[in-house]
């Protein structure tokens, strides 16, 4: 992915190196293995995670060079994301696209949404505009989910900012009033529509991004595509031993998430994006 040498984001902020708690005494491999539990079941162990802090908080450290490469590599993304969304949105929606705020944190976050961990994998705050991602997650990706690359970790962002903009379009607030009066396995079948649709988003952000600054180098494409099948539920609950049930699924299997990701991309369009419409909703 070609990214180095362009404009950076200033809706960052970072958290990280900031005296939050840690991971006490379990290490750096017990703690991926916590945050892969609580990512592969859409389980919120920030209760976990914190308890197994034995400490105060730590205090302020400089960022290593990974760390301050990562930041780099991540305002550069999200530079991205705005430049395609501000006109696109207008163009294609007729609502004017708001920059949300990126925010880099290690370990355990405050939102406003609530308290959340690493363990829930980069997530999207409709409460206050903000993507919140600790790029450990990133390391996750290559070293456990065999889904590493540049392109790869920018689809995942890419991913969060489209459900940012489906809480512009009103689709989140829609999405999780009818949540609220459906069954479970109802309940669930909405919410892979509106993740699928943010993976549609991300592949329209792909295309736009290549026509404007040449982002793809080759490969890029497989990576994502990559990403995508490995963050499939029906490919996560297999590597967990479980036998895929569909009706549990809240993100869509790996198949669903390969063809939305690329019906974004080989479209451009966001009226090629309307999950729901194609589920008969």
């Amino acid at each position: 992915m070609q990214w180095r040498g362009r404009r950076g984001s200033s809706n960052i902020e970072d958290r990280r190196g900031m005296g939050a708690a840690g991971a006490g005494g379990v290490g750096v491999v017990g703690m991926l293995a916590i945050l892969a539990v609580g990512y592969f079941f859409g389980i919120d162990i920030t209760p976990v995670v914190q308890g197994l802090d034995q400490g105060q908080p730590g205090e302020s450290r400089p960022l290593t060079q990974e760390e301050q490469e990562w930041g780099e590599f991540v305002s550069v993304v999200l530079a991205d994301t705005e430049e395609v969304w501000r006109p696109l949105l207008p163009e294609q929606a007729g609502i004017d696209y708001r920059d949300p705020t990126l925010v880099l944190f290690s370990g355990v976050v405050q939102s406003a949404c609530g308290g959340a961990s690493s363990a829930m994998g980069p997530f999207y705050c409709p409460g206050d505009q903000k993507l919140y991602l600790d790029t450990d997650f990133f390391d996750m990706m290559a070293s456990r989910m065999g889904a590493g690359g540049d392109f790869a970790y920018a689809y995942v962002i890419a991913h969060e900012v489209g459900h940012h903009v489906q809480n512009l379009t009103g689709v989140l607030a829609e999405t999780s009033r009818l949540r609220s009066q459906l069954s479970e396995r109802d309940a669930n079948q909405v919410s892979v529509l509106t993740e699928l649709q943010a993976d549609c988003y991300a592949g329209i952000w792909a295309r736009h991004a290549q026509q404007r600054f040449g982002t793809l180098e080759e490969g890029d494409l497989e990576e994502a595509m990559g990403a995508a099948q490995a963050v499939g539920d029906d490919v996560i609950q297999s590597n967990a031993g479980r036998t895929p049930m569909p009706d549990s699924f809240t993100h869509g299997s790996a198949a669903q998430r390969q063809e939305w990701l690329m019906r974004g991309f080989n479209s451009g369009d966001m009226a090629q994006c309307d999950t729901f419409q194609a589920a008969g909703l």
